[in-house]
């Protein structure tokens, strides 16, 4: 049995693609398709349905993934284990978000101690970013009310406040705070059903018989600041990803309902790996 063969298969099937796998591995996305190609013409399989975007594991390839994956995780484990003594001077480590606004002050923390690490930024949804971490396509995540998993290790490290983002020339702009009632019957751009920020006002209104008028469901937090710059309506945004647009005013919402919790994950036998340990302290530095 070839340990290259297995090791590149492993990286597809981690990453979904055989580009992000070369990268991962540091190699060429030539070697790594000739390494998948030898071992399925060895054992006369197929391991991936390929297709112009991604590839996909059949039931033999994930069958095999169950192997691999914690295999290749033991390996990972007796590298950082042989290499405890020695500097971060150099490596990379995948880190998925559901929010960037979070992260990047602790990227600059880490860059400014470890500049030899390179950062790989996997951003998504909070659902997203959690199957990510679970999938071993980031060894730590940034996640959003996070719910307890048993494979998972979580530490809180933010709490943000629910706020009404709105035009700077709206009547409401000034004002230190809002409450909820206040948007009853408003015009208003909102996230997409699944976002946190959403279900989280979708909550809050609920339980004060609340109903905005919804115009628009938009993808991204940048689209509704864009949506409520533009006077279309009042939109929904976490206080940390608020940033300091001129154009609009942020605005929170009063409310004990109208918080979210965030914490840093990585997988739990994965915690005491060197690299997820630095960027795990960091986090704790600025809480």
């Amino acid at each position: 049995m070839n340990l290259f063969q297995l090791r590149a298969f492993d990286a597809v099937s981690r990453e979904g693609s055989f580009t992000r796998a070369a990268r991962r591995l540091c190699i060429s996305q030539p070697a790594v398709t000739g390494h998948i190609k030898a071992l399925e013409e060895r054992y006369d399989l197929v391991l991936f349905r390929r297709t112009a975007r991604s590839a996909e594991l059949t039931p033999q390839g994930q069958a095999l993934a169950e192997l691999t994956g914690p295999l290749f995780g033991l390996v990972e484990r007796a590298e950082d284990l042989l290499e405890a003594n020695r500097n971060l001077v150099s490596g990379r480590i995948e880190i998925a978000v559901d929010s960037p606004h979070i992260v990047m002050p602790l990227l600059a923390r880490l860059r400014a101690r470890h500049p030899g690490i390179v950062v790989g930024l996997l951003l998504g949804n909070a659902a997203e970013t959690r199957e990510a971490l679970l999938a071993e396509r980031a060894s730590v995540a940034v996640l959003t009310e996070a719910q307890a998993h048993p494979d998972l290790h979580l530490e809180d490290i933010a709490v943000s406040r629910i706020c009404a983002v709105l035009a700077r020339t709206h009547p409401w702009a000034g004002r230190g705070e809002l409450d909820p009632k206040d948007l009853d019957g408003v015009a208003m751009v909102l996230r997409e059903p699944d976002s946190v920020t959403r279900r989280t006002f979708d909550r809050a209104c609920a339980a004060r018989g609340v109903r905005p008028d919804v115009l628009m469901e938009l993808d991204s937090r940048e689209a509704v600041i864009e949506a409520a710059a533009a006077g279309i309506g009042v939109g929904i945004v976490s206080s940390l990803e608020c940033g300091h647009d001129g154009r609009v005013a942020a605005i929170p919402l009063t409310g004990p309902d109208l918080t979210n919790r965030h914490a840093i994950a990585c997988l739990a036998r994965r915690r005491t790996l060197r690299l997820i340990r630095t960027v795990f302290d960091l986090a704790r530095a600025d809480r």
